[in-house]
Formats: structure tokens, C-alpha cells, sequence
């Protein structure tokens, strides 16, 4: 069974730090795409950052420069540092994992994020 648990959410100023990890069960994240995704009130989730199998990272445009995701493949956990945060990062943040040979995804129970102006 995978499952994904979230951890690392909070109140934070705003131009403050913010780490956030994803640990994975019954998965690997080094075989599969790995993404953080955020939901805020009345809004749809959208994507944050992405991390492929290879490495390879994407971000959208409103974190560029902000946000990193990066995979501890020892640890099998996922990470996302948020720097330099705003008020609009404000969300429930959720890990994502798209299982590769069946194309299935899994999400975590997501963790919020609340930014103070």
C-alpha cells in the first residue's frame, strides 16, 4: 500500500523559511515523477515543483527562484525548501507521486501552509 505523509507545515512570516518533506511507503520516489502541488481557498491545486526520475526539476513561475525540490533517494522522502515566502504561498501543500509502469497517482493528506503578512 503507498502512502505518502506530508510534514513540515505551519505559520510563517512573510519573507520567511519554510522546509516541507514528503516521506513515501510501498513506492520508491527514484523510479517515479515526484511533484508538490498547493491548494489555496477557491482556488484549483496547481503545481508548485516537479522532480523527474532523472533529476530534472520544473517549477511554476510564481516560485521560480524561491522554491526547491530536491530527493533523498536514501531516505526515500522528498523535500521542497520554501524561501523568501508571501502571503500568496499561502495553501494546503500535498505531495504527489506518479507511479511509472501504470501511470497511477497517489497524494498525500496535504499539510498547511500559512504565510503572515
Amino acid at each position: 500500500q503507498v502512502q505518502l505523509v506530508e510534514s513540515g507545515g505551519g505559520l510563517v512570516q512573510a519573507g520567511g523559511s519554510r522546509r516541507l518533506s514528503c516521506a513515501a511507503s510501498g513506492i520508491i520516489f527514484s523510479i517515479n515523477a515526484v511533484g508538490w502541488y498547493r491548494q489555496a481557498p477557491g482556488n484549483l491545486r496547481e503545481l508548485v515543483a516537479a522532480i523527474s526520475i532523472g533529476g530534472v526539476t520544473n517549477y511554476a513561475d510564481s516560485v521560480k527562484g524561491r522554491f526547491t525540490i530536491s530527493r533523498d533517494n536514501a531516505k526515500n522522502t522528498v523535500y521542497l525548501q520554501m524561501n523568501s515566502l508571501k502571503p500568496g504561498d499561502t495553501a494546503v501543500y500535498y505531495c504527489h507521486v506518479r507511479r511509472t509502469y501504470d501511470r497511477k497517482d497517489y497524494w498525500g493528506q496535504g499539510t498547511q501552509v500559512t504565510v503572515s503578512s
